[in-house]
């Protein structure tokens, strides 16, 4: 029997009446040390739940600023083992917040399946979303997820049909990541009355929260978005952010641990605003 993750049911539940803050960062950017110190910042800057991005070499669905940061990360040494081992890290002295593990189907192939899920399992991680693992195509997957009470989310697009919708929600737990946009992360402008229509087209087949990521840039574009979905995702802009604070300790000549502590304020400081943007009760 497939039962939902606790942590990411009742995160939604907290956040109920209001919408729900998804940060998205790579992990091993700015480093491998830091990315725990990072989660805990975003969860005290205001995160409902953390997606974590999984480094890997043709990244298709993301733009350039997260290819960047991937790439880092890569050179870093940063693998799946790796994010396994941040997440469990960052479970030592965070047991509530929820993270999901966003990335490809290759580095999970590479492990095994049956490994990944007991390891992830082991580690503490709540949701995975895998870019191509299609939902008719990953049903023994989806069970093994479930099993271990982690929950496997998949992305919608403005193209996807109503039988795909309908086939996603039959295996979908935790969320729906709704992508605003055609194209890749980090890229266009939010039509925020198209997405409002399809987020009641989706909805109709969906019973699991919707979280809507793909080119929220700043406050404003979340609040427009908060109206409507269950969840903002933003994940370019706090990349961004954190490059930039990178760039200016380096030039001050702070050394890497002062680069990371400057990344961190700056990601913490640049989510906060954003939450406290986003109202406290939707329409």
């Amino acid at each position: 029997m497939t039962v939902s993750n606790e942590r990411l049911k009742a995160a939604f539940a907290r956040t109920s009446g209001r919408t729900a803050l998804i940060p998205y960062v790579t992990a091993g950017d700015p480093s491998v040390a830091a990315t725990p110190q990072l989660m805990h910042a975003l969860v005290k800057a205001g995160a409902d739940v953390l997606e974590l991005g999984v480094p890997f070499s043709d990244p298709m669905a993301d733009g350039p600023v997260i290819q960047r940061a991937a790439e880092r990360a890569i050179k870093r040494g940063t693998g799946l083992r790796q994010v396994l081992d941040m997440v469990a890290e960052f479970r030592q002295t965070d047991d509530v917040t929820p993270v999901v593990l966003m990335g490809y189907a290759n580095p999970i192939e590479r492990m095994g399946q049956d490994a990944f899920v007991q390891f992830a399992a082991q580690a503490g991680v709540d949701g995975v979303l895998v870019v191509d693992y299609p939902p008719e195509e990953i049903a023994d997957f989806a069970a093994q997820l479930g099993a271990a009470r982690i929950d496997p989310i998949f992305l919608l697009a403005p193209t996807s049909t109503d039988e795909r919708i309908q086939k996603v929600a039959q295996v979908a737990r935790g969320y729906v990541y709704y992508v605003s946009l055609k194209g890749v992360t980090g890229a266009g402008h939010i039509d925020t009355a198209d997405v409002a229509a399809r987020l009641e087209a989706i909805r109709r087949h969906v019973s699991v929260p919707v979280g809507v990521g793909f080119g929220i840039r700043d406050a404003e574009s979340a609040k427009s978005l908060a109206a409507c979905a269950d969840a903002i995702v933003i994940g370019s802009k706090l990349i961004e952010t954190m490059e930039a604070a990178v760039a200016a300790a380096s030039e001050a000549g702070l050394d890497d641990k002062g680069a990371d502590a400057a990344a961190i304020d700056a990601a913490a400081s640049w989510l906060g605003g954003i939450r406290q943007a986003l109202p406290d009760n939707r329409a």
